[in-house]
Protein backbone atom coordinates (compact mmCIF):
# COMPACT_ATOMS: atom_id res chain seq x y z
CA UNK A 1 0.00 0.00 0.00
CA UNK A 2 2.05 3.56 -0.95
CA UNK A 3 0.69 6.36 1.21
CA UNK A 4 1.49 9.85 -0.23
CA UNK A 5 3.87 11.30 2.50
CA UNK A 6 2.17 13.84 4.56
CA UNK A 7 -1.28 13.55 3.42
CA UNK A 8 -4.30 11.67 4.76
CA UNK A 9 -8.16 11.53 5.01
CA UNK A 10 -10.48 12.26 7.56
CA UNK A 11 -13.20 9.49 8.89
CA UNK A 12 -15.29 8.95 11.61
CA UNK A 13 -16.10 6.13 13.90
CA UNK A 14 -17.96 6.01 17.13
CA UNK A 15 -15.61 7.23 19.39
CA UNK A 16 -14.64 10.73 16.76
CA UNK A 17 -12.55 11.72 14.15
CA UNK A 18 -9.42 9.54 12.73
CA UNK A 19 -6.64 10.74 10.23
CA UNK A 20 -6.31 7.50 7.65
CA UNK A 21 -3.47 7.96 5.23
CA UNK A 22 -5.20 8.90 1.98
CA UNK A 23 -4.23 6.07 -0.27
CA UNK A 24 -4.95 3.41 2.30
CA UNK A 25 -7.98 0.69 1.70
CA UNK A 26 -8.85 0.26 5.58
CA UNK A 27 -10.33 3.16 7.14
CA UNK A 28 -10.99 4.31 11.02
CA UNK A 29 -11.12 1.44 13.19
CA UNK A 30 -8.09 -0.45 11.42
CA UNK A 31 -5.87 3.15 11.86
CA UNK A 32 -6.83 2.93 15.85
CA UNK A 33 -5.43 -0.83 15.85
CA UNK A 34 -2.85 0.26 14.34
CA UNK A 35 -2.01 2.66 16.52
CA UNK A 36 -3.21 0.75 19.56
CA UNK A 37 -1.59 -2.87 18.48
CA UNK A 38 2.20 -2.34 17.60
CA UNK A 39 3.17 -5.56 19.45
CA UNK A 40 4.94 -8.36 17.75
CA UNK A 41 5.03 -6.71 13.88
CA UNK A 42 3.82 -9.95 12.62
CA UNK A 43 1.21 -9.57 10.38
CA UNK A 44 -2.43 -11.24 9.81
CA UNK A 45 -2.02 -15.05 8.32
CA UNK A 46 -3.07 -14.37 4.55
CA UNK A 47 -5.25 -17.60 4.28
CA UNK A 48 -7.02 -16.63 7.61
CA UNK A 49 -7.75 -13.11 6.11
CA UNK A 50 -9.06 -15.06 2.72
CA UNK A 51 -11.30 -17.07 4.65
CA UNK A 52 -13.00 -14.18 6.31
CA UNK A 53 -13.26 -12.55 2.50
CA UNK A 54 -14.61 -15.80 1.35
CA UNK A 55 -17.33 -15.22 4.38
CA UNK A 56 -17.93 -12.06 3.07
CA UNK A 57 -18.39 -13.10 -0.76
CA UNK A 58 -21.42 -15.67 0.87
CA UNK A 59 -23.09 -13.39 3.23
CA UNK A 60 -23.33 -10.59 0.27
CA UNK A 61 -25.02 -13.76 -1.48
CA UNK A 62 -27.39 -14.86 1.20
CA UNK A 63 -27.93 -11.01 2.02
CA UNK A 64 -29.02 -10.35 -1.18
CA UNK A 65 -31.12 -13.50 -1.68
CA UNK A 66 -32.89 -12.94 1.55
CA UNK A 67 -34.10 -9.23 0.04
CA UNK A 68 -31.99 -7.33 2.91
CA UNK A 69 -28.85 -6.08 1.01
CA UNK A 70 -29.20 -4.14 -2.58
CA UNK A 71 -27.83 -6.02 -5.78
CA UNK A 72 -25.90 -3.63 -6.52
CA UNK A 73 -24.41 -3.48 -3.24
CA UNK A 74 -23.93 -7.27 -3.12
CA UNK A 75 -22.42 -7.75 -6.23
CA UNK A 76 -19.94 -4.74 -5.63
CA UNK A 77 -19.14 -6.69 -2.44
CA UNK A 78 -18.71 -9.93 -3.90
CA UNK A 79 -16.20 -8.41 -6.46
CA UNK A 80 -14.69 -6.66 -4.22
CA UNK A 81 -13.85 -10.13 -2.18
CA UNK A 82 -13.09 -11.93 -5.59
CA UNK A 83 -10.24 -9.17 -6.06
CA UNK A 84 -9.12 -9.17 -2.37
CA UNK A 85 -7.89 -12.80 -2.57
CA UNK A 86 -4.79 -11.97 -5.06
CA UNK A 87 -1.66 -11.91 -2.93
CA UNK A 88 -0.98 -7.92 -4.10
CA UNK A 89 -3.52 -7.17 -2.07
CA UNK A 90 -1.87 -8.42 1.29
CA UNK A 91 0.02 -5.17 2.36
CA UNK A 92 -3.66 -3.93 2.91
CA UNK A 93 -4.36 -6.25 6.00
CA UNK A 94 -2.03 -4.64 8.51
CA UNK A 95 -3.35 -6.05 11.81
CA UNK A 96 -0.83 -7.50 14.91
CA UNK A 97 -2.14 -11.00 16.41
CA UNK A 98 -1.70 -9.25 19.63
CA UNK A 99 -4.49 -7.44 19.14
CA UNK A 100 -8.38 -6.88 21.07
CA UNK A 101 -9.96 -9.84 22.11
CA UNK A 102 -12.21 -11.90 20.05
CA UNK A 103 -10.49 -10.85 17.09
CA UNK A 104 -12.79 -7.37 16.27
CA UNK A 105 -9.53 -5.45 14.90
CA UNK A 106 -8.76 -8.44 11.95
CA UNK A 107 -12.56 -8.01 10.94
CA UNK A 108 -13.04 -4.62 10.86
CA UNK A 109 -10.04 -4.37 9.32
CA UNK A 110 -11.05 -6.63 6.48
CA UNK A 111 -14.38 -5.04 6.46
CA UNK A 112 -12.98 -1.47 5.47
CA UNK A 113 -10.84 -2.72 2.98
CA UNK A 114 -14.24 -4.75 1.20
CA UNK A 115 -16.09 -1.50 1.89
CA UNK A 116 -13.50 0.78 0.36
CA UNK A 117 -13.17 -1.51 -3.17
CA UNK A 118 -16.49 -1.96 -3.76
CA UNK A 119 -17.23 1.66 -3.23
CA UNK A 120 -14.50 2.13 -5.96
CA UNK A 121 -16.35 -0.54 -7.94
CA UNK A 122 -19.50 1.30 -8.00
CA UNK A 123 -17.59 4.73 -8.74
CA UNK A 124 -16.68 6.32 -5.97
CA UNK A 125 -13.71 6.99 -3.50
CA UNK A 126 -12.55 5.37 -0.71
CA UNK A 127 -13.75 6.94 2.38
CA UNK A 128 -16.74 7.56 0.94
CA UNK A 129 -18.23 4.37 1.71
CA UNK A 130 -21.15 4.39 -0.99
CA UNK A 131 -20.90 0.39 0.82
CA UNK A 132 -21.07 0.37 4.44
CA UNK A 133 -18.34 -1.05 6.49
CA UNK A 134 -20.90 -2.50 8.95
CA UNK A 135 -24.17 -1.97 7.76
CA UNK A 136 -23.63 -3.55 4.03
CA UNK A 137 -20.30 -5.50 4.44
CA UNK A 138 -20.68 -7.18 7.77
CA UNK A 139 -24.68 -7.21 7.47
CA UNK A 140 -25.86 -10.28 9.49
CA UNK A 141 -22.73 -10.86 11.18
CA UNK A 142 -20.31 -10.64 13.95
CA UNK A 143 -16.66 -10.97 14.66
CA UNK A 144 -17.90 -13.64 17.14
CA UNK A 145 -19.15 -16.25 14.45
CA UNK A 146 -17.02 -14.81 11.33
CA UNK A 147 -13.37 -15.41 13.00
CA UNK A 148 -13.69 -18.67 14.67
CA UNK A 149 -15.60 -19.42 11.36
CA UNK A 150 -12.36 -18.64 9.05
CA UNK A 151 -10.03 -20.12 11.72
CA UNK A 152 -11.99 -23.55 11.29
CA UNK A 153 -11.77 -23.22 7.67
CA UNK A 154 -8.08 -21.77 7.46
CA UNK A 155 -6.66 -24.80 9.95
CA UNK A 156 -8.85 -27.51 7.59
CA UNK A 157 -6.77 -26.03 4.04
CA UNK A 158 -3.58 -26.00 5.99
CA UNK A 159 -4.14 -29.50 7.50
CA UNK A 160 -3.88 -30.77 4.05
CA UNK A 161 -0.71 -29.79 3.59
CA UNK A 162 0.77 -31.12 7.01
CA UNK A 163 -0.99 -34.44 6.51
CA UNK A 164 0.86 -35.15 3.13
CA UNK A 165 4.03 -33.99 4.26
CA UNK A 166 3.26 -36.37 7.17
CA UNK A 167 2.35 -39.64 4.90
CA UNK A 168 5.72 -38.73 3.12
CA UNK A 169 7.71 -39.26 6.09
CA UNK A 170 6.09 -42.38 7.21
CA UNK A 171 6.42 -43.42 3.64
CA UNK A 172 10.34 -43.04 3.62
CA UNK A 173 10.06 -45.14 7.20
CA UNK A 174 8.29 -47.58 5.70
CA UNK A 175 10.95 -48.28 3.20
CA UNK A 176 13.90 -48.29 5.69
CA UNK A 177 11.48 -50.89 7.90
CA UNK A 178 11.60 -53.20 4.24
CA UNK A 179 14.95 -52.34 3.24
CA UNK A 180 16.04 -53.37 6.66
CA UNK A 181 13.47 -55.93 7.93
CA UNK A 182 15.84 -59.17 8.63
CA UNK A 183 19.43 -56.92 9.11
CA UNK A 184 20.22 -57.93 13.31
CA UNK A 185 20.96 -55.16 15.92
CA UNK A 186 21.53 -54.99 19.65
CA UNK A 187 18.23 -53.81 21.16
CA UNK A 188 18.80 -51.27 23.91
CA UNK A 189 16.95 -50.51 26.96
CA UNK A 190 17.73 -47.99 29.81
CA UNK A 191 19.97 -47.04 27.09
CA UNK A 192 21.90 -50.54 27.69
CA UNK A 193 22.43 -53.80 25.73
CA UNK A 194 19.31 -55.59 25.74
CA UNK A 195 17.78 -58.37 23.53
CA UNK A 196 18.63 -58.11 19.98
CA UNK A 197 15.77 -56.77 17.19
CA UNK A 198 16.02 -55.86 13.60
CA UNK A 199 17.11 -52.44 11.93
CA UNK A 200 13.71 -52.88 10.20
CA UNK A 201 11.56 -53.23 13.45
CA UNK A 202 12.95 -50.02 14.70
CA UNK A 203 12.22 -47.56 11.16
CA UNK A 204 8.58 -49.45 11.60
CA UNK A 205 8.22 -48.75 15.21
CA UNK A 206 9.12 -45.26 14.24
CA UNK A 207 6.69 -45.41 11.08
CA UNK A 208 3.71 -46.46 13.29
CA UNK A 209 4.13 -44.01 16.13
CA UNK A 210 3.71 -41.25 13.34
CA UNK A 211 0.96 -43.41 12.09
CA UNK A 212 -1.16 -43.61 14.85
CA UNK A 213 -0.58 -40.08 16.04
CA UNK A 214 -2.15 -38.66 12.34
CA UNK A 215 -5.10 -41.41 13.31
CA UNK A 216 -5.84 -38.69 16.20
CA UNK A 217 -5.01 -35.48 14.24
CA UNK A 218 -7.36 -37.30 11.40
CA UNK A 219 -10.49 -37.01 14.08
CA UNK A 220 -9.84 -33.72 15.50
CA UNK A 221 -9.07 -32.00 12.17
CA UNK A 222 -12.65 -33.23 11.28
CA UNK A 223 -14.10 -31.47 14.08
CA UNK A 224 -13.21 -28.49 12.88
CA UNK A 225 -15.52 -28.51 10.25
CA UNK A 226 -18.28 -27.40 12.39
CA UNK A 227 -19.27 -24.22 11.71
CA UNK A 228 -20.51 -21.50 14.14
CA UNK A 229 -21.76 -19.14 11.42
CA UNK A 230 -24.60 -17.70 11.58
CA UNK A 231 -24.56 -17.97 15.54
CA UNK A 232 -24.15 -13.76 15.35
CA UNK A 233 -23.04 -12.04 18.71
CA UNK A 234 -24.09 -14.55 21.10
CA UNK A 235 -25.51 -17.20 19.16
CA UNK A 236 -29.20 -16.66 18.81
CA UNK A 237 -28.84 -15.31 15.67
CA UNK A 238 -29.72 -11.43 16.17
CA UNK A 239 -30.14 -9.69 12.76
CA UNK A 240 -29.59 -12.58 10.36
CA UNK A 241 -31.91 -13.50 7.63
CA UNK A 242 -34.16 -16.46 7.84
CA UNK A 243 -32.39 -19.80 6.48
CA UNK A 244 -28.82 -17.85 7.14
CA UNK A 245 -27.07 -20.81 8.50
CA UNK A 246 -28.11 -23.38 5.97
CA UNK A 247 -27.51 -20.92 2.96
CA UNK A 248 -24.28 -19.85 4.50
CA UNK A 249 -22.51 -23.46 5.27
CA UNK A 250 -23.56 -24.49 1.48
CA UNK A 251 -21.91 -21.43 -0.18
CA UNK A 252 -18.96 -22.11 1.87
CA UNK A 253 -19.05 -25.45 0.86
CA UNK A 254 -19.36 -25.01 -2.70
CA UNK A 255 -16.98 -22.37 -3.04
CA UNK A 256 -14.30 -24.02 -0.86
CA UNK A 257 -14.88 -27.59 -1.21
CA UNK A 258 -14.05 -28.16 2.41
CA UNK A 259 -15.96 -30.45 4.33
CA UNK A 260 -18.02 -28.23 5.90
CA UNK A 261 -21.27 -28.33 8.56
CA UNK A 262 -23.40 -26.40 10.84
CA UNK A 263 -22.69 -27.24 14.53
CA UNK A 264 -25.59 -28.48 16.33
CA UNK A 265 -25.51 -25.64 19.31
CA UNK A 266 -24.22 -22.25 17.89
CA UNK A 267 -24.26 -20.97 21.59
CA UNK A 268 -21.72 -24.08 22.11
CA UNK A 269 -19.51 -23.56 19.51
CA UNK A 270 -19.44 -19.38 20.41
CA UNK A 271 -18.67 -20.11 23.85
CA UNK A 272 -15.94 -23.21 23.72
CA UNK A 273 -12.57 -23.61 21.78
CA UNK A 274 -12.51 -27.06 22.54
CA UNK A 275 -12.03 -28.29 19.21
CA UNK A 276 -8.86 -26.03 18.27
CA UNK A 277 -7.30 -27.65 22.01
CA UNK A 278 -7.90 -30.68 20.98
CA UNK A 279 -6.61 -30.37 17.23
CA UNK A 280 -3.48 -28.38 18.59
CA UNK A 281 -3.06 -31.42 21.26
CA UNK A 282 -2.75 -33.70 18.72
CA UNK A 283 -0.21 -31.83 17.04
CA UNK A 284 1.87 -31.55 20.28
CA UNK A 285 1.58 -35.30 20.77
CA UNK A 286 3.02 -35.59 17.32
CA UNK A 287 5.81 -32.85 18.65
CA UNK A 288 6.65 -35.54 21.80
CA UNK A 289 6.63 -38.31 19.01
CA UNK A 290 8.51 -36.64 16.13
CA UNK A 291 11.07 -35.61 19.14
CA UNK A 292 11.73 -39.05 20.59
CA UNK A 293 12.22 -40.02 16.47
CA UNK A 294 14.65 -37.38 16.53
CA UNK A 295 16.82 -38.10 19.62
CA UNK A 296 17.12 -41.87 18.42
CA UNK A 297 18.49 -40.55 15.67
CA UNK A 298 20.75 -38.52 16.77
CA UNK A 299 21.83 -41.59 19.11
CA UNK A 300 22.09 -44.41 16.56
CA UNK A 301 24.17 -42.07 14.71
CA UNK A 302 26.53 -40.85 17.56
CA UNK A 303 30.63 -40.94 17.13
CA UNK A 304 31.07 -42.00 14.12
CA UNK A 305 34.50 -43.46 16.17
CA UNK A 306 33.35 -43.50 19.98
CA UNK A 307 29.48 -43.94 19.62
CA UNK A 308 27.00 -46.05 18.23
CA UNK A 309 27.59 -44.97 14.93
CA UNK A 310 25.12 -47.57 13.62
CA UNK A 311 23.10 -45.51 10.82
CA UNK A 312 24.87 -42.67 9.17
CA UNK A 313 23.09 -39.49 8.70
CA UNK A 314 22.99 -37.19 5.24
CA UNK A 315 26.10 -34.64 5.94
CA UNK A 316 23.98 -31.56 5.07
CA UNK A 317 27.04 -28.72 6.45
CA UNK A 318 30.08 -28.77 8.60
CA UNK A 319 29.42 -29.06 12.16
CA UNK A 320 31.83 -26.93 13.66
CA UNK A 321 33.63 -23.51 13.63
CA UNK A 322 36.97 -25.25 15.40
CA UNK A 323 36.72 -28.85 14.90
CA UNK A 324 38.01 -29.73 11.55
CA UNK A 325 35.73 -32.54 9.73
CA UNK A 326 33.46 -32.82 12.64
CA UNK A 327 30.00 -33.37 10.97
CA UNK A 328 27.00 -33.11 13.33
CA UNK A 329 23.01 -34.05 12.94
CA UNK A 330 21.87 -31.18 12.34
CA UNK A 331 18.84 -31.44 10.94
CA UNK A 332 17.40 -33.65 13.94
CA UNK A 333 18.19 -30.91 16.11
CA UNK A 334 16.06 -27.97 14.22
CA UNK A 335 13.35 -30.11 14.68
CA UNK A 336 14.22 -30.95 17.94
CA UNK A 337 13.87 -27.11 18.82
CA UNK A 338 10.58 -26.74 16.35
CA UNK A 339 9.04 -29.21 18.64
CA UNK A 340 9.75 -27.82 21.66
CA UNK A 341 8.82 -24.57 20.63
CA UNK A 342 5.39 -26.13 19.07
CA UNK A 343 4.81 -27.85 22.87
CA UNK A 344 5.11 -24.40 24.23
CA UNK A 345 2.45 -23.00 21.67
CA UNK A 346 -0.50 -25.91 22.44
CA UNK A 347 0.27 -24.96 26.24
CA UNK A 348 -1.05 -21.33 25.35
CA UNK A 349 -3.74 -22.61 23.50
CA UNK A 350 -4.52 -24.53 26.05
CA UNK A 351 -4.42 -21.42 28.53
CA UNK A 352 -6.65 -19.19 26.01
CA UNK A 353 -8.85 -22.21 25.83
CA UNK A 354 -10.26 -22.14 29.05
CA UNK A 355 -10.21 -18.30 29.23
CA UNK A 356 -13.77 -18.49 27.93
CA UNK A 357 -16.13 -16.63 30.04
CA UNK A 358 -19.90 -16.59 29.27
CA UNK A 359 -21.01 -16.35 25.91
CA UNK A 360 -17.69 -15.50 24.26
CA UNK A 361 -13.61 -16.68 24.41
CA UNK A 362 -12.02 -13.71 23.66
CA UNK A 363 -9.04 -15.28 23.35
CA UNK A 364 -9.48 -16.58 19.87
CA UNK A 365 -6.85 -14.08 18.59
CA UNK A 366 -4.34 -15.98 20.49
CA UNK A 367 -5.30 -19.40 19.14
CA UNK A 368 -5.67 -18.46 15.28
CA UNK A 369 -1.81 -17.26 15.75
CA UNK A 370 -0.69 -20.11 17.50
CA UNK A 371 -2.74 -22.72 15.64
CA UNK A 372 -1.24 -21.48 12.37
CA UNK A 373 2.28 -21.12 13.70
CA UNK A 374 2.16 -24.39 14.68
CA UNK A 375 0.99 -26.21 11.20
CA UNK A 376 3.61 -23.45 9.37
CA UNK A 377 6.71 -25.05 11.99
CA UNK A 378 5.48 -28.62 11.82
CA UNK A 379 5.09 -29.29 8.19
CA UNK A 380 7.95 -26.95 7.50
CA UNK A 381 10.06 -29.21 9.71
CA UNK A 382 8.58 -32.44 9.18
CA UNK A 383 9.11 -32.02 4.89
CA UNK A 384 13.21 -30.95 5.81
CA UNK A 385 13.58 -33.90 8.34
CA UNK A 386 12.14 -36.12 5.34
CA UNK A 387 13.77 -34.91 2.48
CA UNK A 388 17.27 -33.45 4.01
CA UNK A 389 18.08 -36.89 6.74
CA UNK A 390 15.69 -39.95 6.70
CA UNK A 391 15.69 -40.28 2.55
CA UNK A 392 19.45 -40.04 2.99
CA UNK A 393 20.21 -42.61 6.02
CA UNK A 394 22.51 -45.48 5.33
CA UNK A 395 22.93 -48.29 7.79
CA UNK A 396 26.15 -49.34 8.53
CA UNK A 397 25.94 -52.99 8.90
CA UNK A 398 29.90 -53.39 9.81
CA UNK A 399 28.69 -51.82 12.70
CA UNK A 400 25.99 -53.02 13.08
CA UNK A 401 26.70 -56.32 13.19
CA UNK A 402 29.84 -55.69 15.51
CA UNK A 403 27.73 -54.34 18.37
CA UNK A 404 25.35 -57.61 17.84
CA UNK A 405 28.08 -59.47 18.51
CA UNK A 406 29.24 -58.00 21.65
CA UNK A 407 25.48 -57.77 23.00
CA UNK A 408 25.82 -60.72 26.00
CA UNK A 409 22.17 -60.17 26.31
CA UNK A 410 20.85 -62.14 23.31
CA UNK A 411 21.59 -65.10 26.09
CA UNK A 412 17.76 -64.15 27.08
CA UNK A 413 16.66 -66.30 24.40
CA UNK A 414 18.00 -69.39 26.67
CA UNK A 415 16.56 -68.83 29.82
CA UNK A 416 13.59 -71.23 29.51
CA UNK A 417 16.36 -73.66 28.43
CA UNK A 418 18.80 -73.05 31.55
CA UNK A 419 17.19 -70.19 33.79
CA UNK A 420 17.40 -66.96 34.52
CA UNK A 421 19.57 -67.29 37.35
CA UNK A 422 22.53 -69.38 35.26
CA UNK A 423 22.23 -66.71 32.26
CA UNK A 424 22.53 -64.22 34.70
CA UNK A 425 25.87 -65.98 36.28
CA UNK A 426 26.97 -66.61 32.49
CA UNK A 427 26.76 -63.01 31.76
CA UNK A 428 28.62 -61.64 34.53
CA UNK A 429 31.65 -64.47 34.22
CA UNK A 430 32.24 -63.82 30.75
CA UNK A 431 32.36 -60.03 31.65
CA UNK A 432 34.80 -60.33 34.51
CA UNK A 433 36.75 -63.00 32.22
CA UNK A 434 36.48 -60.37 29.08
CA UNK A 435 35.17 -63.04 26.70
CA UNK A 436 32.30 -63.55 24.72
CA UNK A 437 29.55 -65.41 26.45
CA UNK A 438 29.38 -67.62 23.55
CA UNK A 439 32.77 -69.08 24.56
CA UNK A 440 31.58 -69.72 28.40
CA UNK A 441 28.54 -71.45 27.45
CA UNK A 442 31.00 -73.58 24.88
CA UNK A 443 32.93 -74.42 27.59
CA UNK A 444 30.61 -75.34 29.91
CA UNK A 445 28.82 -77.34 27.40
CA UNK A 446 31.95 -79.51 26.81
CA UNK A 447 32.54 -79.55 30.67
CA UNK A 448 28.74 -80.34 30.98
CA UNK A 449 28.61 -77.81 33.89
CA UNK A 450 25.21 -76.71 32.55
CA UNK A 451 21.92 -77.83 32.66
CA UNK A 452 19.24 -77.92 30.16
CA UNK A 453 16.00 -77.09 32.50
CA UNK A 454 13.70 -78.96 30.56
CA UNK A 455 15.15 -82.39 29.89
CA UNK A 456 17.30 -82.47 33.73
CA UNK A 457 20.29 -83.05 31.44
CA UNK A 458 23.53 -81.14 30.25
CA UNK A 459 22.72 -78.96 27.49
CA UNK A 460 24.17 -80.59 24.49
CA UNK A 461 26.18 -78.62 21.56
CA UNK A 462 22.80 -79.19 19.42
CA UNK A 463 20.20 -78.56 21.77
CA UNK A 464 22.25 -75.09 22.36
CA UNK A 465 22.45 -74.37 18.34
CA UNK A 466 19.02 -75.21 17.40
CA UNK A 467 17.62 -73.19 20.65
CA UNK A 468 19.45 -70.11 19.26
CA UNK A 469 19.29 -70.43 15.77
CA UNK A 470 16.36 -67.79 15.05
CA UNK A 471 17.95 -64.90 16.99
Amino acid sequence: MKTTAGTYRIERDSLGEVKVPIDAYFGAETQRAIENFQISYEKPDWDYTCSVVMIKKCAARVNMEAGWLNPEKSKAIQQACEDIVNPEWKENFVIDPFQAGAGTSHHMNINEVIANRATEILGGKKGEYIVNSHNDVNMGQSTNDVIPTAIRMSCIRKNSYLVQTLESCISTLNNLTIEHQTLKKSGRTHLQDAAPITVGAEFGAFARILERDLEWLTITSRRLGRLGIGGSAVGNGVNTPPDYITKMVAYLREYTQLDLQSTDNLYESMQSAADFVNYSAAIRTFAVSVTKICNDLRLLSSGPETGLNEIILPAVQPGSSIMPGKVNPVIPEMVNMVMYHIMGLDQSIMLAGQAGQLELNVMIPLIARNLFEMQRLFTNSINTLNHKCLVGIVVNEEKVRKWLEANPIWITKLTRLIGYEEAANIVKTASARKIHVSSLINERIESQNIQNMQTGKPLTLTEYLAWISEI
